[in-house]
Order: C-alpha cells, then sequence, then structure tokens
C-alpha cells in the first residue's frame, strides 16, 4: 500500500555563522492514510522543521518526500503552494485569520486561492462552518468571537479544501486549558471521520491524545510508536531541562 506521508533519508542543514546545523539529520517516517499521528519533542529537536517540510512549506537539503505518492522534495515555491492547496489543511497555533474578513471569508479564502466558483466556495465555506459548530457566526468578524471559536473558525477553513492531510502545529497554544481541550476533541473527531492529522506539539499531555507518537531529539527519531507505551512520554536525559529553558 502507498503511504500518504513518506520521508526517505531527509537531512535540513543550516549555516549559522560558522556553525552548521543539522536540523533533520536523516529522518525516515512514513504516515498512511487515516492516521493520528503526534510529532513531538523539546525547542531545537528539528519537529518545527519537519512540519515545514511535510507541509510543503520547505524542502529539505538532501532526500525525497513524497506526499501521496507524488515526490515533493525538489519542487519549487509555484508548486509547493499548489500541493498545499489541493492536498493539506492547516491549522495554527495563532489561528491566522484575517481580521478584516467575515469568519465565512476567512474560510473561503484557500478555496479562492484554489480557484474555485464563487457559489461552490461558499457552499463549502458554509458546509466546514457547519462541521465546526459555528454556521452562525458567519458575518461575525474574527474579533467577535472567543479565542476557542477563533480556532474552530481555522479548523473549518483547514477542512473547506476536503485536504488529504490536516496539519495542526501546536492548535492549542494560545488557548486556556479547557478550550485547548475542546480543540483536541475535535481534531480526534475528525480522525475517527477519516481524516489524516498530523499534529506538531512540545507537549506530552497533548501528545497522548494521538494514536502514535513520534519523538524527535537532535534532529533525529527517537521513538516512533504507539502513544499508550510509557517509552512514548519518557523524555531523554537532558530534554527536560532544556525545554524548560526554552519556555
Amino acid at each position: 500500500m502507498e503511504h500518504l506521508i513518506e520521508l526517505k533519508n531527509i537531512y535540513k542543514i543550516y549555516q549559522m555563522g560558522s556553525e552548521t546545523v543539522h536540523a533533520l539529520d536523516g529522518v525516515d517516517l512514513t504516515i498512511d492514510q487515516g492516521e493520528f499521528v503526534a510529532i513531538v519533542g523539546s525547542s531545537g529537536s528539528g519537529k518545527s522543521t519537519a512540519m515545514n517540510i511535510i507541509g510543503c512549506l520547505d524542502v529539505p537539503t538532501s532526500g525525497t518526500y513524497h506526499l501521496g505518492g507524488v515526490d515533493v522534495s525538489t519542487m519549487d515555491d509555484d508548486q509547493q503552494a499548489e500541493i498545499r492547496n489541493k492536498m493539506l489543511g492547516f491549522i495554527f497555533q495563532q489561528y491566522n485569520l484575517i481580521p478584516k474578513l467575515t469568519v465565512l471569508e476567512n474560510v473561503e479564502l484557500p478555496l479562492l486561492y484554489a480557484g474555485v466558483p464563487g457559489e461552490e466556495r461558499r457552499e463549502r465555506a458554509l458546509r466546514s462552518l457547519e462541521r465546526v459548530g459555528l454556521a452562525d457566526k458567519g458575518k461575525n468578524l474574527p474579533s467577535q468571537l472567543s479565542g476557542g471559536q477563533q480556532q474552530r473558525v481555522s479548523i473549518a477553513r483547514a477542512l473547506a479544501g476536503d485536504p488529504s492531510l490536516i496539519l495542526a502545529d501546536e492548535p492549542t497554544g494560545a488557548l486556556d486549558s479547557r478550550t485547548g481541550r475542546e480543540v483536541l476533541k475535535f481534531l480526534k473527531q475528525l480522525h475517527r471521520e477519516g481524516n489524516t492529522v498530523v499534529l506538531i506539539t512540545h507537549d506530552n499531555s497533548i501528545a497522548i491524545k494521538a494514536d502514535r507518537i513520534v519523538r524527535l531529539q537532535d534532529g533525529k527519531i527517537i521513538y516512533d510508536g504507539d502513544s499508550r507505551d510509557p517509552r512514548a512520554v519518557v523524555q531523554p536525559h537532558g530534554a527536560e531541562e532544556e525545554e524548560v529553558e526554552s519556555a
């Protein structure tokens, strides 16, 4: 069976002054359609770099990345933008809603970029808002909604394009704990409905809501398996101190 995500021997190397940084250091990773996976690690572990490559926001220094069977590792910016519009739905920590647009217009935006005709665009956006329980908020501006509601709008926007993959980057980071639990509950519901969800987080208590945890440290995968396995949340020596310093 073809994997939805297949990273092979991925390196991402940055030059910072005289220092060479291996943000990803020979990563191999496969994720299948319908999985709910958390990529977890402390600051500097490589998880954000992994998200950028999986999300077609960056390309690796070397190695190959196939998304839905398509090699995206050598694509230029325009080609990557097209893949993002067709296959990916993003949920960000800061929602990334445009303040001057209504809720409905925000949800329609990716469909506009994808060239979807106006009437269909509106219907799909309304359906997405209905899925997140905000069908009555379409005419509101983002500033008129709570933080949890704004995050649900960003989820509706991610769903509107019917993506192959939902990529959630620290989706509860700007929310209080109760609202954060609601958003995680909703991500689990999306997974139960058959969506593939990849969650990026530094927080073990969030990561364990996924079915599978991939833990990164120093650009390498040090655990990949069941989120219920005790080894999934045991931090290597030194990682905890690093996370406290970066907080």
